[in-house]
């Protein structure tokens, strides 16, 4: 399975080629509203050409904003995936310097700029993570507490009652095989594990 990361922190490369100038700038985007929101926003009215695209897991959009069709836009799209980025928007501004590319030339030039960018940018995993709900005794808490981060695990809600406590925890979905097993020791099989649907 491939591993995919996403920016830690927004990016930006300046670059010029044959007279024009070249800024690729990237940002973690969640949701294609959100991409389209920083495209916008990143997007320089008085440049040339403001070229883009983003990838958030299936959904995926590019745009050439005038350029010759496939010279900009998927060239990015491109860049994004062949750097191993998910949940990413990519901008690359071009200022016209008064000497032709060419489609090829162009392609290589948005392509090239973005992947740099990305390439110098800072990356974190994107780790596919879960809601599980756990009931436990009142006496475990502080057992259960203190072992959460052997599982990666973030406690998000904690509820009592005369039962004993009602935990929601977020962890990679990878652990919860591992979690479950741990549970299960700790409590004699008495604690109660569900796992979110979706």
């Amino acid at each position: 399975m491939t591993v995919l990361h996403t920016l830690a922190a927004r990016a930006s490369l300046l670059q010029e080629i044959r007279k024009s100038r070249f800024l690729a700038q990237a940002a973690r985007v969640d949701d294609p509203d959100a991409a389209m929101a920083i495209i916008s926003e990143i997007s320089d009215p008085l440049a040339t050409h403001n070229c883009w695209a983003y990838r958030i897991g299936t959904a995926y959009r590019f745009s050439d904003d005038g350029e010759p069709g496939g010279t900009a836009g998927r060239p990015i799209l491109q860049a994004i995936e062949g750097q191993g980025f998910d949940q990413t928007a990519v901008v690359v501004t071009r200022w016209y310097g008064g000497t032709k590319l060419g489609a090829g030339g162009l392609a290589r030039a948005y392509g090239g700029c973005a992947a740099e960018c990305l390439r110098l940018a800072q990356r974190v995993e994107i780790v596919d993570t879960i809601r599980v709900f756990v009931r436990i005794e009142f006496a475990l808490l502080p057992i259960l507490s203190a072992r959460l981060t052997e599982f990666s695990a973030l406690s998000v809600n904690e509820s009592f009652d005369a039962e004993g406590v009602r935990l929601t925890l977020c962890m990679p979905k990878a652990s919860t095989g591992a979690f479950a097993g741990f549970l299960r020791n700790l409590s004699r099989g008495k604690a109660e594990l569900e796992l979110e649907t979706s």
